[in-house]
Order: structure tokens, then C-alpha cells, then sequence
């Protein structure tokens, strides 16, 4: 993956800037849930198209506090994972599944358009890169929110005694290969690191 081609991370601004945006939308609970699931958990287009209402909801059918992917929603053989919820996607979800009721049923994805009970992976795509680009954020993708997430998740990972084989844990990638590559560098960690030395 050069680096010229890769999604850009998003900055605290343009998170801002796109949460704003989502609050005027016709479907502002569920965009919320699909910007907040790439963002604050890593997860793909395909992902969001995928993940059902069992894979988020406790034995009460209450929303839990781990995101459990399975394979079938996610890439390849092993891609299932457990991810950590974090409290907004969780606050986000909870106002989701109370919006919905009886229509948030375990099997069926959280994400739906108002034809269909689902989204193809596709059709995410194109609605992050439409709601990037209404915002003029170039170089944003459906990826961007991964990328950032993963990023963010590096340069915290060792004050909380973890490495990077937990990020790519979280990322899902089988590689460790993989997720560097998703890692921005930061030129001015690189200089303070440096000046340790």
C-alpha cells in the first residue's frame, strides 16, 4: 500500500466538523453509529455493512461494552475480533437501538438505508466519500476513520503496557505488516524521541 494512496487521518477538527454535519442529517442516530463505528472501533466498510444488533448486545439484548465481529462480517477466515466499545460509540448505539425498537432484531445489521435492512459495502463506501468530500476534506475515504483509530491506538498503546501486536489485535490484520503500515508517523514524536537519546 504506497503511502501516496492511503486514506488520510483525520485531525480533531475535522472530526468535529464532521460530527456537526451529521447532526443535520435526515438519519442523524444512524450516520452517528457509521462515522463512530470506522472512527472509535477500526472498522472497515464491509464491517459497518455487517455487523448485526447480536454482535454489540449482552445476554439481555442490552448494548454491551465489546463489539463481538464475527468472521461472516468481517475480512477473510479470521478476521473476527473483539474491540473494546468505546463510551461514545456506545452512547451512540444505545440512542440508535432505542430509535429503533423491535426493528433493532439481533440478526439484523445495525446499518440500514430506508429501503433495505441493510447496506452494502459498496454503498458505505460511497457514503463516506460523499460526506467527505461535501465537507472538502480530499484524501478521505471510508478508510480514514480506520486509519486514524489505528494510529491514535499505536501512539497510546504503551502507556497503558501494551504493543503493537494489541493493535493489531484490534485492527484485525494478520500481519504485524499490515497495521504499521496503517501507523502515520509524527515527525514531532520523532525529534522528542530523539533528544531522549
Amino acid at each position: 500500500m504506497p503511502l501516496g494512496k492511503q486514506a488520510k487521518i483525520l485531525t480533531d477538527k475535522q472530526v468535529r466538523a464532521v460530527l456537526a454535519e451529521l447532526d443535520t442529517r435526515r438519519y442523524p442516530l444512524r450516520d452517528r453509529v457509521m462515522f463512530m463505528l470506522s472512527l472509535k472501533s477500526g472498522l472497515r466498510a464491509k464491517e459497518v455493512a455487517g455487523i448485526t444488533w447480536a454482535m454489540i448486545t449482552d445476554a439481555e439484548g442490552e448494548i454491551g461494552d465489546v463489539i463481538s465481529l464475527e468472521n461472516r462480517a468481517s475480512k477473510g477466515k479470521g478476521g473476527g475480533r473483539h474491540i473494546p466499545m468505546h463510551p461514545d460509540l456506545k452512547a451512540a448505539l444505545v440512542a440508535l437501538h432505542k430509535e429503533r425498537g423491535v426493528r433493532a432484531h439481533p440478526d439484523w445489521p445495525i446499518i440500514h438505508s430506508e429501503r433495505d435492512r441493510g447496506l452494502s459495502a459498496g454503498a458505505v463506501a460511497v457514503w463516506f466519500h460523499r460526506l467527505y468530500a461535501s465537507l472538502g476534506m480530499v484524501g478521505c475515504s471510508s478508510h480514514s476513520g480506520r486509519r486514524t483509530f489505528i494510529t491514535r491506538a499505536a501512539r497510546k498503546i504503551s502507556e497503558v503496557g501494551g504493543s503493537l501486536r494489541d493493535i493489531q489485535q484490534l485492527a484485525g490484520h494478520s500481519s504485524l505488516g499490515t497495521t504499521a503500515l496503517y501507523i502515520q508517523g509524527d515527525a514531532d514524536a520523532q525529534r522528542k524521541v530523539v533528544a531522549l537519546i
